[in-house]
């Protein structure tokens, strides 16, 4: 079974994150995403084998992004976290995945950013999944 068939969910909910934040911010690109998901799967292996998060520069939109995104990655981890619906009651978290699932769902996300960037330019990735999520 194939990433995308096993995990639609996460990769769906991951890239709905990245479309919400997106339409808030504009000024968005597929390097952006890359960005977040390289400091994402860093940060997740680091802390496979106990190593704090590396201090990296980012800018203040690859920030809004990661921290969008390790909200998603870390509901879907079961961990506790402050994801709400629009009444602000706390969205119970499905089936908790582990760190590697995280992990693969990532590099999953940063195959088809990187192959709808080269064919579309510096949005080909959001313009592409944009069309997918209402």
């Amino acid at each position: 079974m194939s990433v995308e068939e096993e995990y639609m969910d996460v990769l769906q909910s991951i890239e709905s994150t990245i479309i919400r934040t997106y339409r808030e911010h504009r000024n968005v690109t597929d390097y952006d995403v890359l960005r977040a998901f390289e400091v994402l799967v860093d940060d997740y292996s680091g802390e496979k084998i106990g190593r704090a998060p590396r201090v990296v520069r980012l800018s203040e939109t690859e920030r809004v992004l990661i921290d969008s995104i390790r909200t998603i990655c870390d509901w879907r981890l079961g961990r506790p976290n402050t994801l709400v619906d629009e009444s602000g009651q706390p969205i119970a978290s499905p089936r908790p995945i582990t760190v590697d699932e995280v992990i693969m769902c990532l590099k999953r996300l940063v195959k088809s950013a990187k192959m709808w960037d080269k064919e579309g330019g510096q949005r080909g990735y959001l313009d592409f999944i944009a069309q997918y999520i209402v």
